[in-house]
């Protein structure tokens, strides 16, 4: 089983808690989103540190009941 949009959107929330976040599901299995995530936070840093604070998120859930979450991060406008 794998993890719900409405509980990604939770952690996510949790660890920024200013975001903006859009989940999308993919393959319509729960096993495969794609997320949309806008915070203050990112701004100045890279893509990599961005994707790494989300994942930060999940901790050992990523990849395991978190199979895969597509990225897109960005700072507001």
């Amino acid at each position: 089983m794998g993890m719900a949009a409405n509980e990604i959107e939770k952690r996510i929330l949790k660890a920024l808690p200013d975001a903006i976040v859009e989940i999308r599901d993919l393959a319509g299995d729960g096993d495969h989103y794609a997320a949309t995530v806008t915070s203050e936070a990112f701004r100045g840093k890279t893509r990599v540190q961005q994707h790494q604070m989300v994942n930060a998120a999940f901790g050992a859930d990523m990849g395991t009941v978190l199979h895969s979450l597509a990225l897109q991060t960005k700072a507001p406008d």
